[in-house]
């Protein structure tokens, strides 16, 4: 029997749309996938979206110039697009859906908001753009990959440093402890605060430490932090020995209000990030700790998944854990942390390069910190 002709045009054309889906298909990945494995291949367009400024000099200053070497080193050709959202939520939804549009084919995301960045990885997920979640998890499903460093180690080198130390700051009737934890939006946060309750709460249980006091600070917004501890200094009549507090900017602006109270180096104050005004006021003995995290490698891990994603080859090397989020669990590389105090500043933070002695030592007298400055 013979094909009706229009039967034979009908059918050559079927086949070019199969031809061109199947083509189209190649390029672009799978949807459905989250594996990470058909996203991103072939990509050396990557976003990097940056969460703030005020909250950690680290953003621009460590992790900005880390993550684009890292990027480039790990995968030759590539062109990495950074944008700072300056603290808005609304203003990082916008940058990712711009990033898209723009072509960048993998985001790196440091959320502002662990909930509402959400939106960013469904945007991204329509785009078939594979979503890494860099030092803070994005609460969605959807999410292709985590980097981050453990946020309760973190927050358990902060208490345990606070259980081994706290005896040379408290005598009797003068044990009271304040928690000044960071942004409740943060996910981080709310895992820094867990770590360190998990040391903790046992001292306070037992009445060796008095809690007093207790608050998120939004934006970990360091004035805020300055208006909390003097609230606590009032509410006690300046009765604070140990002051947990989250991060090293509020750390800062902790001892300012502990200096006009004359008791700068009286109360044990904790940070975290290891900034260079940190590691002066440890060798100064304002602060008592910071916690270190060597954002060097937080960076190469990142890279390495960009790689192996543009690359089309696994990420075993790299992930080492999985988070649960949302029902499903996100591959994790998460990176380990060190506690500094002035005991070990040289062997770790200087040591590394992560800062330099010339500027730690700047303002800080002779003969303070002779094993760092002399």
């Amino acid at each position: 029997m013979r094909s009706h002709p229009h039967h034979t045009i009908r059918a050559v054309f079927l086949s070019m749309i199969t031809i061109l889906a199947l083509s189209l298909s190649a390029c672009g990945g799978s949807s459905a996938s989250n594996t990470g494995a058909a996203n991103g291949k072939g990509c050396h367009k990557i976003g990097v979206l940056l969460p703030e400024t005020g909250s950690s000099p680290r953003w621009e200053d460590k992790d900005h110039p880390a993550l684009d070497a890292a990027i480039k080193q790990a995968l030759p050709g590539a062109q990495v697009d950074f944008q700072n959202a300056n603290g808005s939520d609304d203003t990082q939804i916008s940058q990712a859906d711009q990033a898209i549009s723009n072509g960048d084919c993998i985001l790196v995301v440091v959320p502002h908001d662990s909930d509402k960045a959400a939106a960013i990885v469904q945007d991204a997920k329509q785009h078939n753009v594979p979503v890494i979640a860099y030092d803070r998890m994005i609460n969605d499903p959807s999410l292709s990959y985590y980097v981050s460093f453990d946020g309760t180690a973190v927050g358990k080198a902060q208490g345990d440093y606070i259980a081994q130390h706290y005896q040379s700051y408290v005598s009797p009737g003068h044990n009271n402890i304040i928690f000044i934890n960071g942004s409740q939006a943060d996910g981080n946060a709310v895992l820094f605060k867990q770590g360190m309750h998990n040391v903790l709460d046992a001292l306070v249980s037992a009445g060796t430490l008095k809690s007093l006091y207790e608050t998120w600070t939004p934006n970990w917004d360091s004035t805020v932090a300055q208006s909390e501890i003097q609230d606590a200094l009032q509410q006690t009549a300046n009765n604070i020995q140990v002051a947990y507090v989250a991060n090293d900017s509020m750390a800062e602006a902790v001892i300012t209000a502990l200096k006009a109270q004359h008791l700068a180096g009286k109360v044990l104050v904790t940070g975290q990030d290891a900034t260079v005004t940190a590691i002066q006021n440890i060798l100064l003995g304002y602060q008592a700790m910071t916690v270190y995290k060597p954002i060097v490698k937080e960076a190469q891990a990142t890279a390495q998944i960009i790689a192996a994603l543009s690359n089309g080859t696994s990420t075993s090397g790299v992930v080492n854990s999985s988070i649960s989020n949302k029902g499903a669990q996100t591959p994790a590389a998460l990176e380990a942390v060190e506690s500094v105090d002035k005991a070990n500043v040289a062997s770790t933070v200087i040591a590394d390069n992560f800062v330099t002695k010339a500027e730690v030592c700047q303002g800080v007298p002779t003969g303070v910190a002779p094993d760092v400055c002399g």
